[in-house]
């Protein structure tokens, strides 16, 4: 029980803070404070209760800085919370259901073109079905991004509240709480997704077997064009991802762009101070390249005698077609075991150990992985399966010869694309950590200014692409030596076996950020936005190896549903495509073509931004000029007209880009022949991943050296100093880099692709296509 001596002096206190409020001129503290003790004095048993909870009896009332660990989230800033999140959750919702709206108009087209394309030069009965599995992988994709986006926003404001709450009531364990929750919501966003595409595939692969095309892996003809019309539920994902992830891009950057020129370097105000206005698709697609390949053996034959003979009986059985799926199932149970790590087991306590912890549970999930692919090889895979055929000339007989892929041969193909993985992950960390040389490099090239600070930026990002490469290119070659086109794309599997844990990694990195925008802007204090500062920074890195992550998968899932192309057009006519040579006029001249695609997108989305930056930069700086009570805190800005023009600009923009990647496989396969198309998704491969990965370590560079220069480290003055400026304006240009064209690249090399591939069945494989056609004809 208070002394008549405390109780006057805590009252006294509280008459001061009352007239503060009553003038405006107490602090968000100072408010919480008196709610908080004015409510603990109305009954002892009301104050014994609440002392009781916090574990603090014997604290002195009158002690602000003891008070602040008795204090719970006040009413006002759960208010605030609660308002933040509902103007994200609605502005979220809106913005996919205009873009859904739009792009399910697209889906619908796109089905139509499948259906007549497909259906009048093949079979109209496999054109339909490729139609229905193209459809349920677009659902699939719209279906995963929902619940993400449900689950992230949900997950933003959780992690600022969980933050608030133990920064007051137990400081030591506010920075691990925060992370817990952060990596808790992007575990289930990551399985969700992985779950989500497993379980449709399989689904539609039985529905398929025990309908139309029961006679599969009886007929070989009908094992073939089953799984080729299942391709189609790779390409509905991948349809989806490019325009969301075009169209999110767009919409974010744009806002983004408007609050760090006109909010920081104009005006001076924090990043998200109030006053300022993707892995589905490769999961799909590696799973459904790996069975088109399997599928196609029933063309393997081999001489024996002078006649042509049937030796590969892997596509008269779905348990060894379906290995594919049973990498991916056991690849999500392995990473339920891993998640472990950073929820119960190894929790980030320190802001420098959060890096590290998510980096352990890619390494952990690695290591875990690599004997139970040697485990599953072995007890699914017979000990010499022929999963590969070559064409060959031999004795005057044109034939598809196989080619022998034993069960441990498949298994360090696996390996291969898995450790590769694991390699491109820990060299994007190494280029985007603020902890590491790179980055510190960056940052004191803005001591003399934004062009330095840029030129470093790039250079380091051209840099960071080089290991990579080489590890993709190893484990490449390796799998190709070992189990030619099926070896790739078990490579592709290999790095995908960890999605769930790489997704994990990706979605943390924009759950922290977004929390910490929302402490932000609730005003939580100095105290919880540099918690939230310690976990942005490392979530950037985190996103970052994400991206490098999705790019390493990408370029192997290209590669795979390229060799799954080559190997139908070789299914077709065994002269059409025997090999991709580049000495050859066609192949050539696609060579050099698809190599100019990821330029020429990346300009059209980079554009896209700049057009929506511009537009809302004039927009945020007509505010500052006509509304005076913004930057004084007396009124709100017009949030809603801001979100107009993102969403405005993301929709009008993202289509242009759509169309070039989903146009060019059509116009060049069918008016220029599957030689030259073999040319285009060669270069558009060679080209799109390098530019891919500089693209986005560039932009996680800049992003982590501002965070760098604002962290007061390096001597370099701190938020507001010159360098800081620099840094935001090489921000500012990396945005559009690392979030929109960046990412949306990997999914270029992969659309394409499988494009490519699903339309195999129709492509004219005369040479010279229509076109050649045409020419003769006239001559």
């Amino acid at each position: 029980m208070l002394s008549q001596f405390e109780r006057a002096h805590v009252l006294v206190s509280f008459k001061i803070v009352n007239i503060k409020i009553k003038t405006g001129q107490a602090n968000s503290f100072e408010m919480g404070k008196s709610f908080r003790f004015q409510s603990s004095l109305k009954t002892k048993e009301t104050r014994m209760r609440k002392v009781a909870k916090t574990k603090t009896a014997n604290l002195h009332y009158g002690d602000s800085t003891q008070a602040k660990k008795i204090w719970c989230v006040s009413p006002k800033k759960k208010e605030l919370i609660l308002q933040v999140y509902n103007a994200i959750n609605k502005g979220a919702h809106a913005f996919l259901h205009e873009e859904y709206r739009f792009v399910s108009i697209f889906v619908g087209i796109f089905s139509l073109v499948i259906l007549i394309l497909l259906g009048a030069v093949d079979d109209w009965s496999d054109a339909a079905f490729t139609v229905i599995a193209f459809i349920v992988g677009a659902a699939t994709s719209i279906l995963s991004g929902y619940v993400g986006m449900k689950i992230g926003v949900f997950a933003n404001a959780r992690t600022a509240y969980r933050w608030i709450w133990y920064n007051r009531v137990k400081c030591q364990e506010s920075l691990s709480e925060g992370f817990k929750t952060s990596v808790k919501a992007a575990i289930v966003m990551g399985f969700c997704l992985c779950g989500f595409g497993l379980f449709n595939l399989y689904i539609l692969c039985i529905i398929y077997q025990y309908s139309y095309y029961s006679d599969a892996f009886s007929n070989g003809g009908k094992t073939s064009a089953m799984f080729e019309a299942i391709a189609g539920y790779g390409l509905g994902g991948s349809f989806i991802a490019l325009f969301g992830r075009v169209g999110g891009g767009i919409y974010t950057k744009a806002a983004d762009v408007g609050a760090d020129l006109v909010g920081k370097v104009e005006k001076g105000i924090p990043e998200d101070d109030p006053r300022n206005p993707d892995l589905f698709g490769s999961f799909a697609e590696a799973s459904c390249a790996a069975l088109v390949i399997a599928s196609q053996t029933n063309q393997v034959q081999d001489d024996v005698n002078g006649t042509l003979v049937s030796v590969s009986y892997i596509w008269q059985d779905w348990g060894y077609v379906s290995f594919p799926l049973v990498v991916s199932a056991v690849g999500i149970l392995v990473c339920f075991l891993t998640s472990f790590l950073a929820t119960h087991i190894f929790p980030a306590d320190k802001a420098e150990k959060i890096e590290s912890t998510l980096k352990q549970q890619l390494l952990v999930s690695t290591i875990l992985m690599t004997p139970t692919l040697l485990g599953l090889c072995y007890l699914c895979l017979p000990s010499d399966p022929i999963y590969e055929g070559r064409y060959v000339t031999n004795n005057d007989l044109n034939y598809v010869k196989g080619k022998k892929a034993h069960n441990w041969s498949v298994f360090i193909c696996l390996a291969s694309g898995l450790w590769a993985g694991l390699a491109i992950g820990y060299i994007t960390e190494y280029f985007t950590s603020n902890q590491n040389a790179p980055v510190h490099e960056v940052a004191e090239a803005c001591r003399t200014g934004a062009a330095t600070n840029i030129i470093m930026g790039l250079a380091l990002g051209y840099k960071s692409a080089i290991i990579p490469v080489l590890a993709l290119a190893f484990a490449a070659f390796l799998s190709h030596e070992l189990a030619g086109y099926y070896g790739i794309s078990m490579a592709a599997l290999g790095i995908l076996s960890t999605l769930s844990i790489g997704l994990t990694i990706d979605a943390f990195g924009p759950i922290s950020d977004n929390a910490g925008g929302i402490a932000e802007m609730c005003n939580m204090g100095k105290e919880t936005r540099e918690l939230t500062d310690s976990l942005d920074a490392a979530g950037n890195t985190t996103a970052a190896i994400g991206k490098g992550f999705a790019i390493g998968s990408a370029s192997f899932v290209s590669l795979a549903l390229f060799s799954g192309f080559v190997t139908v057009i070789q299914n077709r006519n065994k002269h059409a495509l025997p090999s991709v040579d580049i000495l050859q006029a066609f192949p050539f001249a696609g060579l050099l073509v698809g190599a100019m695609i990821p330029y020429w997108f990346s300009a059209m989305t980079m554009k896209s931004v700049g057009k929506a930056a511009f537009a809302m930069v004039q927009e945020v700086r007509r505010q500052f000029h006509e509304n005076p009570g913004i930057m004084e805190g007396t009124s709100d800005p017009d949030y809603e007209q801001c979100v107009r023009i993102s969403t405005d600009a993301s929709l009008k923009e993202m289509f242009a880009p759509g169309a070039l990647i989903l146009l060019t496989p059509l116009i060049v396969g069918f008016f220029f022949g599957v030689q030259a198309l073999a040319g285009v998704l060669a270069g558009a491969l060679v080209s799109g991943v390098q530019m891919a990965v500089s693209a986005s370590n560039t932009g996680g560079a800049w992003d982590n050296a501002k965070k760098y220069i604002e962290k007061g480290l390096g001597e370099l003055g701190g938020k507001g100093s010159e360098a800081h400026k620099a840094a935001v304006v090489g921000d500012t240009v990396g945005d559009p880099l690392k979030d929109t064209s960046g990412p949306s690249l990997n999914i270029v090399m992969k659309l394409m692709a499988i494009i490519s591939l699903v339309f195999a069945r129709a492509f004219p494989t005369s040479s010279g296509g229509l076109l050649g056609d045409l020419w003769r004809a006239i001559n």
